[in-house]
């Protein structure tokens, strides 16, 4: 079998592997949960080519993600739910309807409106889908609540944000940052009077605190209106070049971390941290 630009050669492919008989012992084993894990950590991959403004990597990573798909569709033709093909018309018919503005007669002068028309759209899906569900013999979809739209398989991070918005739409909200940074405090407090009670044990009180100043201080990066994961994403890359840092200067030193007191790596931390602000 060669490589194709065809998207029929990965669907045959993925058909092979999942031979009883003839394909991958690994493959055939592999169920909607075990892949899962897979999925989400290829759509990460495909984020960090992305930040690393690298197109090979990307080109690669799109494709592993798009293997995910056919995956996923592979295993839900052999059990009869759905094949790739009714994936893609899914998601074209979605588009297509969601852009009345584009491909109908509607009109939608600036993201505002375009947003407004989505809502609707989804509103009006949504009452479909429980119609289509109750045609199958499924439960229709309970009486939505309004977080039931965040879903939880986000990192916590995210789905705090996306909690949070969703409340604020109705009005469970402060309205500026400074109660909020209050609240951070607060929180920071019940935190360390648990850590005193654990002495130095791990309690599910203190991951409870703990929770509470993470949720705090993504609602605050909310009211800035900046991205939480993305703030923190870019804070891990600082770590990372900084820590680097320390490990270049061991080697060049002739010595290795362990041999190095913490007060001479956190030497090398901040003028890794200087020449950065240098460079600025």
């Amino acid at each position: 079998m060669q490589p194709s630009r065809d998207i029929s050669r990965l669907i045959e492919i993925m058909a092979a592997l999942r031979q009883p008989e003839t394909g991958c012992p690994w493959d055939v084993e592999q169920t909607f949960e075990t892949i899962a894990p897979y999925t989400i950590e290829e759509a990460y991959e495909v984020a960090d080519a992305i930040h690393r403004g690298d197109p090979v990597d990307l080109c690669e990573e799109l494709g592993d993600l798009l293997l995910q798909v056919v995956y996923h569709a592979q295993m839900a033709s052999e059990e009869g739910s759905f094949a790739f093909p009714d994936v893609v018309e899914t998601v074209t018919r979605k588009m297509i309807r969601r852009h009345p503005h584009v491909f109908g007669d509607a009109e939608a002068r600036n993201a505002g409106m375009v947003k407004g028309l989505w809502e609707q759209i989804k509103a009006e899906e949504k009452r479909e889908r429980s119609e289509r569900r109750i045609a199958a013999g499924l439960d229709p979809d309970k009486t939505p609540g309004l977080l039931d739209g965040v879903t939880s398989a986000l990192p916590a991070l995210m789905e705090a944000e996306k909690l949070q918005k969703q409340a604020a739409k109705v009005g469970f909200d402060w309205g500026e940052p400074g109660p909020v940074i209050a609240k951070i405090r607060e929180e920071l407090d019940e935190l360390e009077v648990e850590i005193a009670a654990g002495r130095g044990d791990a309690t599910p009180e203190m991951e409870d605190e703990l929770g509470d100043v993470l949720f705090a201080v993504a609602n605050l990066a909310r009211h800035l209106t900046l991205e939480p994961e993305k703030a923190l994403a870019g804070t891990n890359r600082k770590f990372r070049r900084r820590f680097a840092a320390i490990e270049e200067a061991a080697r060049a030193a002739g010595r290795t971390l362990d041999e190095m007191s913490l007060e001479e790596m956190e030497g090398e931390w901040q003028a890794a941290k200087a020449r950065e602000r240098a460079a600025e």
